[in-house]
C-alpha cells in the first residue's frame, strides 16, 4: 500500500504544472509572513491578546488550505466533474440559510457560526460556481440551443439574489463578472451577453431602487467615491497614503501605520499594510505572480481541445484576476469600497479555504497537459 502511494505520489508530482503550484504555494507562505506583520499590534496592543493570536490562526489556516489544495488536485478529473453538483448545491444551501441564522457584522449577515470556525459561503462557493457553469456550457446535449446559457444564466441569479439580501454586492459584481467572462470564452454571440448583462444589471438597479434602506450604505460609498465633499472616505484615503508613505522600498517591516489606524486592514487592505512597509516594489512584484499564473493558465486553456477544461480555467483565471484588481483598485482609491481580500494573502480563514479550492481545481484541470508540454 505505501509503495503503490510512493507510486501515485511521484507520478502526482510529475502531472502537475510545477511552476502553477509553486506559484499558490509562495502565496501562501508570502501571506503567513504579512499576516504576522500586520497583525501583531493589532492583537497585542488594539485587543489586548497575544502578540501571535492572529498570526497563529492564519498559520493554521494557510497549513490546512495548503493541504486542501493538494487533496483537490489529487483527485481524478472524472470523480470532480461528478461531485461538482452536489457540493455546489450543498453550498448554495449554506448560501441561503446565511439569511436565516447568519452572524450579523456591521449591518451584513455573511457569515455562519459554526462554533469552532466562522463560515463565510460565498468563499467557498465561488469557484465551484466557476466549474458548473463551464459544466453547462460544455453539455453537448446543448450546445445547439441557448438553453445551456438559460441554465447558466440561472446558475447566475439564484446566488446573486441571496447576495444582494445580505447584503453583499461586491461579491455580487464578483459573480456577474467571472461569469461573463465564462460566456464570452463559450463563443456566446456578443448581443446575447450584452442583453442578459444589461438583465443582470437592471435587477441588480432595481433592487437597488426598490429596497434604498437594505442598500443606502452602497449609495453612500458610491456619492463619496465620486464626490469626497458627500462624505468621510478616511480608510480610502489611509489606505492610498500608506502607498504613497512606502514610496518604492517602504518604511520598513513594522514601521507602517495603516495597520493600527484602519479597522480591519489585514483583510480588506492588506495590499496598501505591505506597499507601505515594504515599497511598491514588493506589491508590483505580488500582482506579478497572479499576473504570471492568470497567464500560464490562460496559455493552457488556449491549447486544450476539452471544452469544460478551457471554460473552467479561463472562468477560475478571471475570477482570481479580477478579486486581485478590485482589492487593488479599492486600496489605491480607484474603486469604491468594497470589502474584498486578497486571495492568498489577506486574513481570514474562509478567504484562504476558498483559495485553496480555487488553486487546487487550477492545479488539477492543467495537470493531464503536463507530459506533452514544450515550456
Amino acid at each position: 500500500m505505501l509503495k503503490t502511494f510512493n507510486v501515485y505520489s511521484k507520478n502526482y508530482w510529475k502531472e502537475i504544472d510545477k511552476t502553477i503550484f509553486l506559484s499558490f504555494l509562495l502565496l501562501f507562505i508570502l501571506g503567513v509572513f504579512f499576516s504576522f506583520v500586520s497583525t501583531s499590534s493589532l492583537a497585542g496592543e488594539r485587543l489586548n491578546k497575544d502578540y501571535y493570536f492572529f498570526f497563529s490562526k492564519h498559520l493554521i489556516f494557510s497549513i490546512c488550505s495548503i493541504f486542501l489544495m493538494i487533496i483537490i488536485s489529487w483527485f481524478e478529473l472524472n470523480f470532480l466533474k461528478k461531485t461538482l453538483i452536489p457540493i455546489f448545491l450543498a453550498l448554495l444551501i449554506t448560501l441561503f440559510l446565511v439569511l436565516f441564522f447568519g452572524v450579523e457584522v456591521k449591518g451584513s449577515k455573511r457569515w455562519l457560526n459554526l462554533f469552532f470556525f466562522r463560515f463565510q459561503p460565498i468563499e467557498f462557493l465561488k469557484p465551484f460556481f466557476i466549474v458548473i457553469i463551464a459544466k453547462i456550457l460544455s453539455k453537448e446535449n446543448l450546445i445547439t440551443t441557448n438553453t445551456s446559457y438559460f441554465f447558466s444564466f440561472l446558475c447566475l441569479i439564484i446566488p446573486c439574489a441571496i447576495l444582494l439580501n445580505q447584503p453583499d454586492v461586491g461579491q455580487t459584481i464578483l459573480l456577474v463578472l467571472s461569469w461573463t467572462a465564462i460566456v464570452f470564452v463559450s463563443g456566446i454571440k456578443l448581443s446575447y451577453i450584452f442583453g442578459l448583462f444589461g438583465i443582470t444589471l437592471s435587477a441588480i438597479a432595481s433592487l437597488l431602487f426598490i429596497l434604498p434602506d437594505k442598500f443606502s450604505y452602497v449609495y453612500k460609498r458610491i456619492e463619496v467615491f465620486f464626490d469626497p465633499s458627500k462624505g468621510d472616505r478616511f480608510q480610502s484615503t489611509k489606505a492610498l497614503d500608506a502607498i504613497k508613505e512606502g514610496g518604492l522600498t517602504g518604511q520598513g517591516m513594522g514601521e507602517g501605520t495603516l495597520k493600527d489606524s484602519v479597522p480591519e486592514a489585514h483583510t480588506d487592505y492588506i495590499i496598501s499594510v505591505i506597499a507601505e512597509e515594504f515599497g511598491s516594489i514588493i506589491s508590483i512584484f505580488l500582482i506579478c505572480i497572479f499576473l504570471y499564473i492568470a497567464f500560464r493558465v490562460i496559455k493552457f486553456a488556449l491549447q486544450d481541445d476539452d471544452k469544460f477544461i478551457k471554460i473552467s480555467l479561463c472562468g477560475l483565471s478571471s475570477l482570481l484576476i479580477f478579486q486581485t484588481f478590485i482589492h487593488v483598485g479599492v486600496n489605491t482609491n480607484l474603486l469604491p469600497t468594497t470589502g474584498m481580500t486578497l486571495p492568498f494573502l489577506s486574513y481570514g480563514g474562509s478567504s484562504m479555504f476558498g483559495s485553496a479550492m480555487l488553486a487546487g481545481m487550477i492545479i488539477n484541470l492543467t495537470k493531464k497537459q503536463i507530459n506533452n508540454e514544450n515550456f
